[in-house]
């Protein structure tokens, strides 16, 4: 039985410890957090900035520590700041639907694993969008609103321990179709690619219960898991 309702964010808190934790609950995150980290390229200049919008635990900062950005963190959870801060991330306490920065302050915006658990998609995408400068990118993953996918995260996946009880909301997931449109509406071009994890490494973590040894590898298929990449109308990096 829940003790909250599905998505609400308080129940990271009791989840904190999970964020570093070898092989425990937040596995899947970490290599989700490397296949983005993939798609960002080093900055090309000195003063750069990073968004990590939703960051939670900070998993994206060991992939980006060396790619020369200023990688601020923004994130509803104290607790996951903290941890976010030991990993190299300027910490800021805030809502992904009304981000504490200034217009086109970012270079580049991520938003992983965030977008399928906001209740105002229109309003954050708008926010992204708005932070980030003109020939800036976004990288961003989420979860797709099929019934395969509700299936695979919800009822499969919560029984199996691929995600955490009552922490995904299946009515907030989000279809490629509807984030490419809402996207163009603020000049961002959008483009999607299915990805999922490799099975060894998933067999590993929920049978052995080894952490490390899985990655994200795109999929012809989008209807789960997909990546997005996209640019800001403007002048390229």
């Amino acid at each position: 039985m829940l003790s909250m309702q599905r998505n609400d964010h308080r129940q990271y808190d009791d989840l904190a410890d999970e964020w570093w934790r070898p092989a425990g609950d937040f596995e899947l995150l970490h290599w989700l957090a490397a296949a983005r980290a993939a798609l960002i390229p080093p900055a090309a200049g000195p003063g750069r900035v990073l968004l990590d919008a939703g960051c939670g635990g900070g998993l994206l900062a060991p992939h980006v520590r060396d790619k020369g950005y200023r990688h601020v963190g923004v994130d509803l959870g104290r607790l996951a700041l903290r941890h976010a801060s030991e990993r190299g991330a300027v910490p800021v306490n805030g809502d992904v639907t009304r981000l504490p920065l200034r217009d086109g302050s970012a270079d580049v915006v991520v938003a992983g694993e965030i977008l399928e658990h906001v209740t105002d998609l229109p309003g954050t995408v708008a926010e992204l969008s708005r932070v980030l400068r003109p020939g800036g990118l976004v990288v961003l993953d989420t979860v797709n609103d099929t019934a395969l996918s509700r299936l695979i995260t919800v009822t499969v996946g919560e029984r199996l321990g691929v995600a955490p009880v009552g922490l995904h909301d299946p009515d907030l997931f989000v279809s490629p179709r509807r984030l490419v449109a809402e996207f163009a509406r603020h000049g961002v071009t959008l483009t999607i690619r299915g990805v999922r994890p490799t099975v060894p490494g998933l067999v590993k973590w929920l049978v052995l219960r080894r952490g490390g040894a899985g990655r994200i590898v795109p999929t012809f298929s989008t209807a789960v898991l997909y990546q997005g990449v996209g640019r800001r109308v403007g002048d390229a990096a």
